[in-house]
């Protein structure tokens, strides 16, 4: 009963770990649930004497996953257009495993104040999408060490490796990221009262399409992008005006939630009925106080209540 209880605790923090590797939120369900079938279907294989319940576990991930990603496409949270496409124009949608897929923070943090404040950049979509960057194994030697801090030798193990490859693949693998010019300090959490300002100021910024305070609240360099779609657009003015100028979001209305380790939205949209229905999930990320991406997932609405979000929401007055 003791290792039913362990291993059933370890469902969120496996969550966690198969997403960072695999960047799909139905890839990570199906990564986490095999995970645990093995567990329990070999648990005589598992040797105390060798090593912790926990690291036995993750090396099962750890082979999941990989055998996933032998397969798969690099998964990306912006596509640049094969070719330039006018404003407004979006062209063909790509394939869902084109893109890094958003996660609640309900399936990925822990409820622990301290833990979730060291976990939420490691969930953060940036992050997540320059993992994306690195070959699989050096993805798991970089999570299993700077994300989950496991030893060298542990690591070593659940890769069935030295520690002397995990400390060189560890190596590669932050040069890496630095290579993709991943900046973890500039998307540092800001206090919550800034953050809750800055996402009501939006949200009153969005829905009453005013340029101006929404040129205000967007860097200069701001990007907005909508999976499936390689669309992209870069200048916040320009976001801004492209914003209060879509007749197609005259009546929406956005519902903070979170995001990724981060701040995000619902984004509601009247159906035939004239009820405001879920449209979109909508990331943000913030850099030095104004926002620098803003990524519409289209097609999530019937994602909302992992999120946390209403089926429905009452029309503005």
């Amino acid at each position: 009963m003791q290792v039913v209880e362990e291993l059933a605790a370890l469902r969120k923090p496996l969550t966690g770990y198969c997403y960072r590797m695999l960047a799909s939120a139905a890839d990570t369900d199906d990564a986490v649930q095999e995970t645990l079938v093995r567990a329990a279907t070999r648990i005589e294989q598992f040797d105390p004497a060798r090593g912790s319940l926990t690291a036995w576990v993750y090396r099962i991930a750890t082979n999941v996953c990989l055998d996933m990603l032998r397969t798969a496409k690099r998964r990306e949270l912006l596509v640049k257009p094969a070719s330039a496409l006018a404003d407004g124009e979006l062209g063909a949608p790509l394939p869902p495993e084109t893109w890094v897929e958003p996660m609640p923070d309900s399936r990925l943090l822990s409820s622990a104040p301290e833990e979730r404040a060291e976990a939420r950049e490691s969930v953060r979509l940036a992050f997540v999408a320059a993992l994306q960057r690195l070959t699989p194994r050096q993805r798991a030697v970089l999570v299993l060490r700077d994300v989950l801090s496991f030893s060298a030798r542990e690591t070593a193990e659940i890769l069935e490796t030295s520690p002397a490859s995990v400390t060189s693949a560890l190596q590669r693998a932050r040069d890496a990221l630095r290579a993709e010019h991943y900046d973890p300090t500039k998307l540092a959490e800001p206090r919550a009262g800034d953050q809750r300002r800055l996402l009501e100021r939006y949200v009153a910024a969005f829905e009453a399409h005013d340029v101006a305070a929404l040129t205000k609240l967007l860097k200069d360099d701001a990007i907005a992008s909508m999976p499936p779609f390689a669309w992209s657009l870069q200048g916040g003015v320009r976001i801004a005006q492209l914003v209060a100028s879509n007749d197609a979001c005259v009546d929406d209305r956005l519902v903070p939630c979170g995001f990724n380790g981060g701040f995000g939205f619902g984004q509601y949209r009247p159906d035939d009925s004239g009820r405001l229905a879920p449209f979109a999930l909508v990331a943000v990320e913030v850099e030095d106080g104004l926002i620098s991406r803003i990524v519409t997932f289209l097609g999530t609405g019937d994602r909302f209540a992992e999120f946390g979000l209403p089926a429905l929401v009452a029309a503005a007055d």
